[in-house]
């Protein structure tokens, strides 16, 4: 058994024109989407929308996975840094740009990548452009301004300390990615956020701020030739290579992670097993499963007349206060599993074993109408979560990112309507039975059932 530090975090989804300049080639993308390159391999994405607003940002291949241990929580300090002034612009003077012409600026790392972005008017992209590039490439990097924010990050992480949701999946990462970027947490261990120096913050930029790593994105109020104009102009002078970096796929261990706490009123508990990264063919399968599985919350209502055949369960045997299903996806790899939270005791092991007994239902005897079902609702989820200019963009982002290009609506319904209940029973069979997930557990976990007892489980599965 591995005992972890309260120091984690998590954070934790027709062609184009070619454009006329000679700088960049265009690719064809969605019917909405239209991408370019530039000379130095930075690439320029945008859906142009009649709205008077825009969102403008840049996405950026790289995270706290990308990070070393001598350096991590880097990235995140550097989303903290970005914001305290240029070599031309003071902390001030920028949120006194940002304010004069209405708009916001924001930024956030993940395990994988790292956005910062603006929502702006119509009239307002340039000088958002101007702004972002600013910020990206000439932070001034104060080492006052460091020395003062480590106290800022380090409060950061106590508050999100509390948060035992967050901290469980961070756990569920240091358990399943061992020894691999995607096990360290997004803040950093506290030794790492009192360490980092200006240098370190330099070298990280020189290594990632690179052309191949970067995505210039506009959704709403923009034109493509603009933002390729204004790509051209800010980041041109961008590196066009990036360092050759570790692109094999992490490798999984099935461990458990516990942090008993006796003081707490509630049990949190993740289980997951290995899964498939954004272009993996069986995503969609996964994405399918998620929906079959569903989650329930007792303050949301609905009692035992819930979609989810789990939450069904939960409910009605007062099982948790909530259950739900996720799918975490990565560039080469994933996690795949559940979560819940309740009183712990006895009913700890129940859920998990209700929990396996749901997955053994599903892998043997699922149902193409429930199947079906699944399908409708994702596809429903899918285009709801493309409300607003800024959704759009993070859609664009991740997906030019992970895939190159952008998938269209049309080709993403394909893909799920593709999903067969004998793709589901093919996924539980190849990725649930017989194999060792990791599990996370944080507060009353003194009824928590063995690793081994677990582990056993996922070998009855067979039958």
């Amino acid at each position: 058994m591995m005992l972890g530090s309260r120091l984690l975090r998590a954070r934790v989804n027709l062609p184009s024109q070619r454009c006329a300049r000679n700088f960049a080639t265009a690719k064809p993308a969605s019917s909405a989407t239209q991408i370019s390159t530039l000379k130095n391999n930075m690439r320029v994405a945008t859906e142009e929308l009649p709205l008077e607003t825009a969102t403008v940002g840049v996405w950026i291949d790289a995270g706290s996975a990308s990070e070393t241990e001598a350096n991590s929580g880097v990235a995140h300090f550097l989303e903290h840094m970005a914001f305290k002034g240029t070599e031309k612009r003071t902390r001030q003077a920028l949120e006194t740009e940002i304010e004069n012409i209405g708009g916001t600026l924001n930024a956030y790392t993940s395990r994988e990548q790292t956005v910062y972005y603006a929502k702006v008017l119509k009239k307002d992209v340039e000088k958002a452009v101007d702004i972002l590039s600013d910020i990206l490439l000439h932070s001034k990097l104060d080492p006052k301004h460091i020395e003062a924010e480590r106290h800022t990050i380090l409060r950061e992480m106590q508050e999100v300390n509390k948060d035992h949701h967050e901290v469980v999946f961070d756990y569920l990462h240091s358990a399943a990615f061992q020894g691999t970027g995607l096990s360290r947490t997004i803040l950093g261990p506290p030794q790492n956020v009192n360490s980092l120096k200006k240098g370190d913050l330099q070298d990280y930029v020189k290594t990632n701020y690179v052309g191949p790593k970067m995505v210039l994105v506009g959704a709403g109020g923009v034109s493509h030739e603009q933002l390729v104009s204004l790509a051209d102009k800010h980041f041109g002078s961008l590196s066009a290579t990036a360092e050759a970096t570790e692109s094999e796929k992490p490798t999984f261990t099935g461990s458990l992670v516990q942090e008993r706490d006796d003081s707490l009123h509630t049990a949190h508990f993740a289980m997951a097993f290995e899964s498939v990264g954004w272009s993996h063919p069986d995503y969609y399968v996964f994405q399918v499963l998620q929906a079959i599985i569903g989650s329930w919350d007792r303050t949301l209502g609905g009692g035992k007349n819930v979609s989810s055949k789990l939450g069904e369960l939960f409910a009605s045997e007062k099982l948790a206060h909530s259950v739900s299903a996720f799918n975490t996806t990565y560039n080469h790899t994933g996690l795949f599993g559940a979560y819940f939270v309740n009183d712990g005791g006895e009913k700890y092991e129940d859920g998990i074993y209700e929990v396996f007994n749901e997955f053994n239902r599903i892998g043997k005897n699922i149902s193409d109408a429930e199947v079906d079902r699944a399908k409708t609702k994702l596809k429903a989820s899918v285009l709801l979560q493309l409300d607003g200019t800024t959704a759009i963009a993070e859609d664009i982002g991740r997906q030019v990112l992970a895939y190159g290009r952008r998938l269209s609506l049309p080709e993403i319904y394909a893909r799920i309507d593709a999903v067969s209940a004998k793709d589901i029973r093919r996924v539980i069979k190849g990725h649930f039975e017989d194999q060792c997930p990791a599990v996370a557990a944080v507060g009353k976990t003194e009824e928590l059932p063995d690793y081994n007892q677990i582990r056993g489980w996922t070998y009855w599965m067979r039958w």
